[in-house]
């Protein structure tokens, strides 16, 4: 199973770290569990601002009424950044390299070529194996690389193993 067709193209975030002999293969964005924390953050806060809004206003304190539900609209403003940092950040491997891009402001991208992954694996929590994602380990000849641990991979199964086809290709040329 292919994740990324010939006909597709990354977006131009990624697009433009892609070298011009370089094939995309697969282009994957983290699972969206990356935003459990933040959205339970949301209604964490939302219930105790209701409770918070039930007792200020028996008692008149209209003042630290409103800070409760600033406080909340931030929560709310931080929960909409993480969703956007979350839209931008894509796990892209080439026909040359791996690829993680993070970042709305400050974009970062860590590589590392697929002839230096010696060894690479995958773990799943229990809480990873019911919403279906995993973390990919690569590791690399005694080299400190900057890609080592890609977190929150959609379906890790199917992608380790086209990865892996990438990285120890067949001796006899059955590619697919």
């Amino acid at each position: 199973m292919r994740l990324v067709t010939h006909g597709d193209s990354a977006p131009s975030s990624v697009n433009r770290y892609l070298l011009p002999h370089e094939q995309q293969v697969i282009m994957v964005r983290r699972h969206p569990a990356v935003l459990l924390r933040p959205i339970a953050e949301i209604f964490g806060g939302l219930i105790l601002a209701g409770v918070l809004s039930k007792f200020l206003s028996d008692n008149g304190a209209s003042q630290a009424l409103a800070l409760v539900w600033w406080a909340w609209l931030l929560l709310l403003v931080r929960f909409v950044w993480k969703v956007a940092e979350w839209s931008v950040d894509y796990f892209v491997v080439t026909s040359q390299r791996m690829l993680l891009t993070t970042g709305l402001i400050t974009r970062k991208v860590a590589m590392m070529p697929l002839s230096k992954v010696t060894d690479m694996s995958f773990q799943r929590s229990l809480l990873g194996r019911m919403l279906g994602y995993g973390e990919f380990v690569m590791e690399s000849a005694g080299q400190d690389q900057a890609l080592r641990t890609v977190p929150h991979i959609p379906y890790p199964e199917t992608l380790y193993l086209e990865v892996c086809q990438m990285i120890f290709p067949s001796k006899d040329g059955d590619d697919d």
